[in-house]
C-alpha cells in the first residue's frame, strides 16, 4: 500500500517503522541491496519502504525484522523480548499480542503467539483473522518474501491467492507453501475465517 494514502496518524506510525528499518541496516553496515538479498525482497520496494512510500504486509515485516536481528515487536513499538535461555518459552491464551499495524480498517489481524520466545527465532507463529469479503490488492508482489510458511484454518473458509491461483481452505485444513510468490488471504462464507500461520524464515547470507 502507498503511504500518501493513509491518515496522518498512520503516517506517522509507519514513518517510525521506516526510521527503525534504516537504523537497523545501517548500524550493521548492511546496504540495501544485502538486505534484499537476505529477505528475498527487491532492492526497489526495500527503498520504497525505507523512504516511507510503501507499507509491508505483515509476512513481509517479519522477514525484515529476522534479517536484522530483532523480533517485528521491536519495529513496531521497540520491544524487546526477553530471552529466558535454557528454558521453553509459554504464552498463555490470556498473553497473546496483537500486532497492531495500521494498514486499513478491513485488513488482516495477526494475534501473536510465541512473541516471548528468543529474538533469533526460526518460526513466527499467529492467529490470523482475515478481511471479510473484500476484493485482493491488485498489485500482491509485495506479499513475497523469503521463507516458507503453515497456514492451519481454525474457523471459517478461507480463500488464498498464491502465485496467481485461487485456493479454497475450509475448518481443519493445512496448507504449507514457499512464500517467495505472491500471496494473499481473504474470508469467504458468513464468517471472518481464523487460521494459525507460521512465518519460517531461511535468511540468506
Amino acid at each position: 500500500m502507498e503511504m500518501d494514502k493513509l491518515d496522518k496518524d498512520v503516517k506517522l506510525v509507519m514513518s517510525d517503522i521506516s526510521l527503525k528499518i534504516k537504523y537497523l541496516r545501517n548500524k550493521k553496515n548492511m546496504s540495501v541491496n544485502a538486505l534484499a538479498k537476505k529477505t528475498g525482497l527487491a532492492g526497489s520496494y526495500l527503498s520504497q519502504i525505507e523512504n516511507q512510500k510503501r507499507v509491508p504486509a505483515i509476512g513481509t515485516l517479519v522477514n525484515i525484522a529476522r534479517a536484522l536481528g530483532v523480533d517485528v515487536f521491536y519495529l513496531v513499538n521497540g520491544e524487546k523480548p526477553v530471552d529466558q535461555k535454557g528454558e521453553p518459552f509459554i504464552v498463555r491464551a490470556t498473553e497473546r499480542r496483537l500486532v497492531t499495524l495500521p494498514f486499513r480498517s478491513f485488513d488482516s489481524t495477526y494475534e501473536s503467539v510465541n512473541y516471548k520466545a528468543k529474538n533469533d527465532r526460526l518460526m513466527d507463529g499467529y492467529i490470523l483473522t482475515a478481511p471479510d469479503q473484500v476484493p485482493f490488492e491488485p498489485k500482491t508482489e509485495e506479499r513475497a518474501h523469503e521463507g516458507e510458511e503453515l497456514i492451519f484454518i481454525l474457523q471459517g473458509t478461507q480463500e488464498l491467492l498464491y502465485n496467481g491461483k485461487s485456493y479454497i481452505l475450509e475448518e481443519g485444513d493445512c496448507c504449507y507453501f514457499d512464500s517467495n510468490k505472491a500471496h494473499n488471504a481473504r474470508s469467504v462464507g458468513d464468517m471472518p475465517s481464523k487460521a494459525l500461520v507460521v512465518f519460517a524464515t531461511r535468511n540468506k547470507t
